[in-house]
């Protein structure tokens, strides 16, 4: 069974968190993953999200600017190894 899911990278823990709760506050489904290892970067977790959220999680992005973003990714994951691919505006 094919998941689709997106995930909000961060180099700093903190700021994980701190985004995370932007995005509860708003109402969004999210919460705290580990980092796919094809996100070579990082803290090593990030803030996953429904895609169909994804133009609200940008929005939150752009009103709270949080520092140390690493990206904006589409993670399938349906095999062995998830395949994640950066987020096109």
């Amino acid at each position: 069974m094919m998941e689709n899911y997106g995930i909000a990278a961060f180099r700093s823990r903190q700021q994980v968190l701190r985004f995370e709760d932007a995005l509860r506050r708003e109402g969004l489904r999210v919460g705290v993953v580990t980092t796919p290892r094809a996100v070579a970067l990082g803290c090593g977790l990030s803030v996953r999200f429904e895609m169909e959220d994804a133009e609200s999680v940008r929005r939150v992005l752009r009103r709270e600017n949080p520092g140390n973003l690493i990206g904006l990714y589409r993670v399938e994951h349906g095999g062995v190894r998830p395949s994640v691919m950066p987020l096109r505006r």
